[in-house]
């Protein structure tokens, strides 16, 4: 994921932050996960133990959010790391009362699209923010897995809701839950790609 050489500081976990060999062998082997094998097995989960994420995963999944494209490479979007578990109890009503919103880590990534220095109409810009802030999500959610955890996308939110419990004027995009799986699902069939795939 990061290359050694080209930029160190970009590496995670940082090397002074692990604790013994085996722990710096483990990470090195998820940094090297075959991306095709994340995307093929990754499922969406609502079941998740009552168990802390470490911060070394939380912080290696935050990093791919930042390797996220983005317009002109602007990074219209911020995310907000919800620790209080008064916030997440706000967050599980401003998302249809889906109780599983208050998982171990929870993210929400908002849309900022005052960051996106480009000459377009407002309208393009909140686009592209909103395109920032989706794919930072997707890249957190692949990660994620990589690492051993599940996840929950949460699409259904009030927005104004969300907004007031962030405390923030930011509209948020999607809200994503994380942590230990209960029970590691199975990947659901897709469509063919015939059926998917429209060549014009």
């Amino acid at each position: 994921m990061y290359s050694r050489d080209n930029q160190p500081e970009l590496l995670y976990p940082k090397k002074e932050e692990i604790s013994s060999i085996e722990e710096e062998r483990q990470y090195e082997e998820v940094v090297q996960t075959n991306l095709f094998n994340v995307m093929l097995n990754r499922r969406s989960q609502r079941k998740f133990e009552n168990k802390t994420v470490e911060d070394r995963k939380i912080e290696m999944i935050l990093a791919a959010a930042d390797t996220a494209p983005t317009a002109g490479g602007f990074q219209g979007f911020e995310v907000f790391h919800v620790k209080s578990s008064e916030i997440k109890v706000k967050l599980v009503e401003a998302a249809n009362k889906q109780p599983y919103v208050n998982a171990p880590l929870v993210l929400v990534f908002c849309m900022n699209p005052e960051r996106v220095k480009m000459n377009f109409p407002p309208n393009i810009l909140k686009k592209f923010s909103l395109q920032d802030a989706t794919l930072a999500a997707a890249y957190s959610q692949l990660a994620a897995h990589a690492l051993g955890l599940s996840s929950i996308w949460i699409g259904m939110i009030n927005e104004d809701k969300v907004m007031e419990a962030l405390e923030t004027k930011l509209v948020p995009a999607t809200i994503l839950c994380l942590g230990y799986p209960q029970k590691m699902l199975q990947p659901k069939p897709k469509r063919s790609l015939i059926e998917l795939i429209h060549v014009v």
